[in-house]
């Protein structure tokens, strides 16, 4: 059935049409708003793999070039391979709110596509697969606990505003996506400049009240639609089972989970599973075992955060853990910083190009150039084990992004530090929050490699457990607590605010209460570890490596650049090819030159000032003289400039004829006497004659 209903966010439309396209998948919707156009499908599979005790839930957001009229830039001209960043990004986006409202026992194949069909430039169709996808779930027959709605929140001139658009993010100062229920918020990601926590609190549930005419016409289109959700038959456990392993694991598990070190807890917890497992034998389904155990493991945390008040590590709930910074770590790198935090150590290397290594960006928006990039890799033995070594998967992906926004926010403009900027994070151990230490020993390295950042920034995961309504907020959390917790909250900053924030709620929301507490504990963890921090290395060191490339930037006449670049690159080729140095010439007339040492640089900045030298009135030039005429000589005083020399003004004497005095190819001293409006320049040998150029 054919069904389209709208509403009004920040004077747009917003359509939600189903029935018309795609009828073959369980649920498909077209989002529109201006002219963006997102299709979202969702289908979900009859049959239930064999051994599969989870929701198998893949999310797939992609962006056809032909949305903005463009033909991919591949070999191939379609799309294909990776996704892109911003697809990967967009497709974690969509899943983590939608995850957790599946049926806990719901196991079968279930896939989300969203597909960008047109985009405005203006309208990001990121928001509008969020509200797709869950649209397209509920009026489709796979059981969903939603709908769920995403917008996103900006700030300028200190008003908020709804989804605004791509021009408008450009003069906001917090950028922020909020997702959420009819009775609560359920994620948050993005970031500010540097904004206050009540701010940001106001920003969220500002967000939230925005999006409940989103949440409302989902409601109205799946009543229309009428489509009945599938029967969730729950997975029975036996009573006598759930009891026997209760009664066998309890107490030794209770005393496993006291153990500080994550190695020797997770030891002493396989070994309490693994003789719960030979005392019931094989008779029992090892599955079910496993999920009591792990249920009675999140059971003992929780009552022994809630009720004993008491965490594994014996810290404080509001405590962070011990810390250590070194930077200069690596002798040939350009920066590079240690962070250890308790069992989560990364090592964050800075690496500093020019802007031939800026990354380039084929997007919907166009071809763009990205001069900022951090890369997180987690390598298996950070956390003890073996696994093959592949690219970066989606986690990696999301984490490197989080803390790139955090750090964006206190970056030097090109024009103050012209360089290309690359941190690698790489994470040597982890137990809780491998991508708030990558924040923070990124900010250090930075500050090593000499990059005049305007602060320091740090980072914290904040956790939450809600227990029979009794809320405990957790700073600076372990592997463990996170598992066990209901909440994830991420929050980086300097000590003015917070540049970037990412949360993720397992149950169904939180009060702006809680929220404005967790952000207020937050900051007082992120101070804690600011001031560590600023003990190492408080400020950016006065000079970059020796090992990285020296830039200068100079500022010529565009008129000049033609000279400087010469037929064909001649002039700039050899330039490059004496000094060896880098040599990028803007149409602004900006020229910026890259070496490897500063004589390269040197001797290449005084050969293009030679090139674009303009001569001055009254000053003396050792000329050569180009060509003879009957009315005087003309002589090249720099390179490309050439001026004329009068017979009148070729000696105090008088001269009958030029060639009596000069003949083309002889060197002259002479004076510049005028310049006029057309550029014509007069000599005069005459003026010059008993003077000498100063020394150099």
């Amino acid at each position: 059935m054919h069904q389209t209903l709208t509403t009004e966010i920040n004077g747009r439309t917003l359509s939600i049409e189903t029935g018309h396209v795609a009828k073959q998948a369980n649920g498909a919707v077209l989002v529109q708003y201006g002219e963006t156009i997102v299709l979202v499908t969702a289908v979900s599979t009859s049959d239930v793999r064999e051994g599969i005790d989870f929701l198998p839930l893949t999310v797939d957001y992609q962006e056809m070039s032909y949305a903005a009229g463009r033909i991919p830039g591949s070999f191939f001209r379609r799309e294909i391979g990776r996704p892109s960043e911003k697809e990967t990004l967009t497709s974690r986006l969509i899943d983590r709110p939608l995850r957790p409202l599946f049926p806990k026992d719901y196991f079968f194949e279930t896939q989300v596509i969203a597909t960008v069909l047109s985009v405005d430039q203006e309208n990001d169709p990121d928001i509008l697969a969020m509200i797709g996808a869950s649209a397209a779930l509920q009026v489709s027959d796979i059981p969903f606990k939603g709908p769920i709605a995403g917008v996103r929140v900006g700030r300028i001139n200190g008003e908020l505003i709804l989804n605004p658009t791509s021009s408008q993010l450009q003069e906001s100062d917090i950028n922020l996506i909020v997702a959420g229920t009819r009775q609560a918020v359920v994620m948050v990601e993005g970031g500010a400049q540097m904004a206050s926590e009540e701010d940001l609190t106001r920003a969220i549930f500002f967000g939230h009240q925005g999006m409940q005419g989103v949440l409302e016409l989902q409601e109205n289109l799946a009543k229309m639609v009428g489509n009945p959700k599938r029967e969730v038959s729950p997975v029975e456990i036996p009573t006598v089972l759930r009891e026997r392993v209760r009664s066998l694991a309890a107490e030794p598990l209770a005393e496993a989970l006291t153990l500080a070190g994550k190695m020797e807890r997770q030891a002493r917890v396989r070994e309490v599973l693994w003789d719960l497992r030979e005392e019931l034998g094989e008779v029992e389904e090892p599955k079910q075992v496993k999920k009591l155990f792990e249920e009675l493991e999140r059971e003992i945390l929780r009552r022994m955060i809630v009720s004993e008040r008491r965490r594994i590590d014996g810290r404080q709930f509001n405590e962070v853990r011990p810390i250590s910074c070194e930077v200069a770590r690596l002798p040939r790198t350009h920066g590079s910083a240690l962070f250890t935090r308790g069992e989560t150590q990364v090592l964050a290397v800075t690496t500093l190009g020019t802007s031939s290594d800026e990354q380039r960006i084929d997007s919907l928006n166009g071809e763009t150039f990205k001069s900022f990039m951090l890369h997180y890799n987690f390598p298996p033995f950070s956390v003890g084990e073996a696994r093959m070594l592949r690219g970066p998967g989606r986690r990696e992906i999301g984490h490197g992004a989080l803390a790139e926004r955090a750090l964006a926010r206190v970056l030097p403009s090109s024009d103050e530090f012209p360089y290309t900027i690359r941190i690698v994070s790489e994470v040597l151990e982890s137990n809780g929050s491998s991508s708030m230490a990558t924040i923070c020993g990124s900010s250090l390295s930075l500050m090593d490699a000499g990059v005049p950042i305007k602060a320091h920034v740090a980072g914290v995961a904040m956790g939450l457990i809600l227990e029979q309504g009794q809320v405990t907020i957790l700073t600076d959390i372990l592997g463990d607590e996170d598992h066990s917790g209901d909440m994830d909250f991420k929050v980086a900053g300097t000590e003015e605010g917070v540049t970037a924030l990412q949360m993720d709620i397992k149950i169904q929301g939180v009060t702006e209460e809680v929220m404005s507490r967790a952000l207020a504990q937050a900051r007082e963890g992120r101070l804690s570890i600011l001031g560590l921090m600023k003990k190492t290395i408080a400020q950016p060191r006065t000079s970059i490596s020796d090992y990285a490339p020296k830039i200068t930037t100079i500022e010529i006449n565009p008129e000049k650049i033609r000279e400087v670049i010469g037929p064909g690159g001649k002039v700039i080729r050899a330039i490059v090819s004496e000094t060896g140095a880098k040599i990028e010439v803007e149409d602004s007339g900006k020229v910026i030159i890259a070496s490897p040492d500063g004589k390269s640089s040197e001797r290449a900045i005084a050969m293009i000032k030679e090139i674009v030298q303009e001569v001055e009135i009254g000053q003396l030039y050792l000329g050569k003289v180009k060509k003879i005429m009957d009315f005087g000589a003309f002589v090249e005083v720099l390179p490309g400039t050439e001026g004329l020399v009068h017979i009148s003004q070729l000696d105090n004497q008088h001269v009958k004829k030029v060639t009596d005095v000069l003949k083309e190819g002889d060197e002259v001293l002479v004076k510049v006497l005028e310049v006029d409006k057309q550029g014509k320049i007069r000599l005069s040998r005459k003026a010059a004659l008993g003077q000498s150029l100063p020394e150099k």
